[in-house]
C-alpha cells in the first residue's frame, strides 16, 4: 500500500453559476500518466464566511484511466470561501471591496449618479471608404460589479449620448472608471472575424474627492498612450453626483477596514493575490464577451489595467519622482532647520529659542499646541481645495519625458518580439538602473546593521566605548533634571555658527565607523 501526503491549501476563483463538479486528478510525476481522478459535487460543498469553523474533509474514490473502477482514494478538504474579495482591477483604482458572500455585504451609504453627456473634438482613428477619417465612438463605465455601455454613434467627431446611470455605493474610497472607444467590431474582415475596438481615452473619478450631494459637470481631456507617445484624442463631458444617505455612515466608513475580515485573519500572499486577480480578469472578460452587445477583450483589459505588472521605464521614472515629491517635504523641513542652525534669519532663530524655552517650561502644552496649529493650518487651506475632480495627469505619468525606445519597450509583449541587439541594449540599460538601486539598498541595510552591531559586540572596542558612555549618561541624568538637558541640547544644536566647527560631530563619526555586513558579501 503506497500513500502520499501533500498538506497544501489551494484557492481558486469561481463565479456563479458554478460548474457542477470539481475534478481532482492525480498524476504520476515520473511519466505524466493519470493515476486516477475524483469528481466533487460543488453544490454539496460547505459555504464558509469566517475562520470559526474548519471545512470538513472527506475521502473520495479515484477512478483510474480507461474507466478503471478503483485506483485508490484521496483525502480532500474543500469548501466555498465567501469571506474573501478577489480584485479584478488594480488595487489603487479599485471600485469594489465587497466580500463574496452576500451576508457579509457592507451597508449602503449612498448613490453615484453619472450622466454621460457627450464628447467633442474627437480625432479620427480609422478611414471610411478609404478616403476620409472617421470615428464611431461609444463609452464604457465600470463601478463595482456593474458595467455599462452606451450606444455607438457612427461617424461623429462630436457625439452626444445624454445617458444617465446609477450605482450603489458601499465605500467612499473607491474609483469610477470611464473609457471611450471606437467601435470596430460591427465590421468584419475577409475571414468573417470582427474587428477590434480602438482606445480613445480613459478617465477616473475618485469618490472620496467629491463633495456629497453636489453635481460636478466638467469636460475631461482624453489621452491615449501610443508607441510614438501620448496623443490627445478630444474631450468628454460628464456629470457626476455622489449622494449620501447618512453622514454618520459615511464618516464611520473611514474607520472600518477596507477589505473583508478574512483578509486580515488569514491573509493571502502577494503572489497568490496576483494569480487570483489574473484569473478573475479572465473570467470577467469571458462574461462580458457574451453580453449584448459584446465587449471585446481589448476593452476589458484597458478598463481593468491588466498591464500594471508589466515592466515600464516610464512608470518607474514616474514612481521615482513620486517618491522624490513625498520626500521633498522632509527636505524643506531639513532646510528650514538648517537655516535656523546657521542663523540665516536671526529673528526666526531667536523666536525658536523662545519657543524651546516655552516647551521645556510647559511640556503639557506641547501636544495641544501641535494639534491646534494643525487645525488652524488645515482650516485656512480649506478654501484653496480643488473645485474640480481629478483626472489622469500627463505630467505625473511622465509620458512627455521618455524616449521612443522606452515607449516601444513598454508596448512590447511577453515574450519579446524585438531583435537580439535591441533586447541586449535594453537589458544593459536595466542593469545600469538596477545597479543604482542595488547600491541604495546596500547603504540602507548598512545603517541598520551598524546599529545592530553596536548591541551585539561586533566591534568590541566601539561597544565598550558605548557601554562607558551609557554608564556616565545614566549617572548624569540622575543628577541633571531632564528639562535642563533638553534646554541645553536645544541651545547647543542651534548655537551660532562662530561656535560651531566645520567637521562632522563625534557621535556621527562614531556611528559611521561601526561595522556592517557589506564586507561579508561576495
Amino acid at each position: 500500500m503506497i500513500g502520499s501526503a501533500w498538506n497544501e491549501d489551494l484557492v481558486f476563483v469561481a463565479a456563479e453559476p458554478f460548474e457542477p463538479f470539481l475534478v481532482v486528478m492525480v498524476e504520476d510525476w515520473s511519466n505524466g500518466q493519470l493515476v486516477g481522478q475524483a469528481k466533487i459535487h460543488v453544490p454539496s460543498l460547505e459555504r464558509r464566511t469566517d475562520d470559526k469553523t474548519e471545512p470538513k474533509s472527506r475521502w473520495f474514490n479515484l477512478v483510474g484511466a480507461e474507466n478503471k473502477p478503483y485506483a485508490g482514494r484521496i483525502h480532500v478538504r474543500a469548501c466555498l470561501e465567501g469571506g474573501y474579495h478577489v480584485l479584478d482591477e488594480a488595487a489603487h483604482v479599485t471600485s469594489d471591496v465587497q466580500a463574496a458572500a452576500k451576508q457579509l455585504a457592507k451597508p449602503l451609504i449612498g448613490l453615484l449618479d453619472v450622466g454621460i453627456r457627450g464628447a467633442s473634438n474627437l480625432l479620427p482613428v480609422k478611414t471610411k471608404d478609404g478616403t476620409r477619417g472617421t470615428t464611431d465612438a461609444y463609452v464604457v463605465a465600470k463601478y463595482g460589479q456593474k458595467w455599462i455601455r452606451t450606444r455607438t454613434i457612427l461617424d461623429r467627431f462630436n457625439p452626444r449620448w445624454n445617458e444617465q446611470y446609477t450605482w450603489d455605493v458601499y465605500d467612499p474610497c473607491t474609483v469610477l472608471t470611464i473609457g471611450v472607444f471606437d467601435n470596430g467590431r460591427y465590421k468584419r474582415d475577409e475571414a468573417g472575424k470582427p474587428g477590434r475596438d480602438l482606445r480613445i481615452g480613459k478617465i477616473r473619478v475618485r469618490l472620496s474627492t467629491l463633495d456629497t450631494n453636489k453635481v460636478y459637470l466638467n469636460s475631461y481631456m482624453l489621452t491615449v498612450l501610443l508607441p510614438n507617445g501620448a496623443k490627445k484624442m478630444g474631450e468628454i463631458e460628464i456629470a457626476v453626483r455622489f449622494s449620501c444617505s447618512s453622514w454618520l455612515s459615511l464618516i464611520q466608513a473611514y474607520g472600518t477596514p477596507l477589505l473583508p475580515r478574512m483578509h486580515y485573519l488569514r491573509p493571502l500572499g502577494p503572489a497568490q493575490q496576483d494569480i487570483l486577480r489574473q484569473t478573475a480578469m479572465r473570467m470577467v472578460t469571458a462574461r462580458l464577451a457574451r453580453s449584448e452587445p459584446p465587449l471585446g477583450q481589448e476593452v476589458v483589459q484597458f478598463m481593468l489595467d491588466t498591464d500594471t505588472h508589466v515592466w515600464s521605464m516610464r512608470k518607474s521614472k514616474a514612481n521615482w519622482f513620486r517618491v522624490v515629491g513625498c520626500l521633498s517635504h522632509a527636505a524643506i523641513l531639513a532646510r528650514w532647520l538648517d537655516g535656523i542652525r546657521t542663523w540665516a534669519h536671526p529673528p526666526t532663530t531667536i523666536l525658536v529659542h523662545v519657543l524651546l524655552i516655552a516647551v521645556v517650561m510647559c511640556p503639557q502644552l506641547v501636544l495641544s499646541t501641535i494639534f491646534m496649529y494643525a487645525f488652524l493650518i488645515l482650516a485656512l487651506r480649506f478654501r484653496y481645495r480643488m473645485r474640480v475632480t481629478h483626472n489622469v495627469d500627463l505630467r505625473l505619468s511622465y509620458v512627455d519625458a521618455v524616449g521612443p525606445d522606452e515607449l516601444d519597450e513598454e508596448f512590447d509583449g511577453l515574450p519579446t518580439t524585438r531583435s537580439p541587439d535591441i533586447v541586449r541594449f535594453r537589458y544593459d540599460r536595466l542593469r545600469a538602473l538596477a545597479s543604482r538601486a542595488q547600491t541604495l539598498l546596500g547603504d540602507v541595510a548598512a545603517q541598520g546593521e551598524r546599529l545592530e552591531a553596536l548591541f551585539n559586540w561586533k566591534d568590541p572596542r566601539a561597544t565598550g566605548i558605548f557601554v562607558v558612555v551609557c554608564l556616565f549618561a545614566s549617572l548624569l541624568f540622575y543628577v541633571v533634571p531632564f528639562k535642563v538637558f533638553v534646554l541645553g541640547s536645544g541651545f547647543y544644536y542651534i548655537r551660532h555658527p562662530r561656535f560651531r566647527g566645520d567637521m562632522p560631530s563625534a557621535p556621527l563619526n562614531f556611528f559611521r565607523r561601526l561595522p556592517s555586513l557589506s564586507d561579508q558579501i561576495m
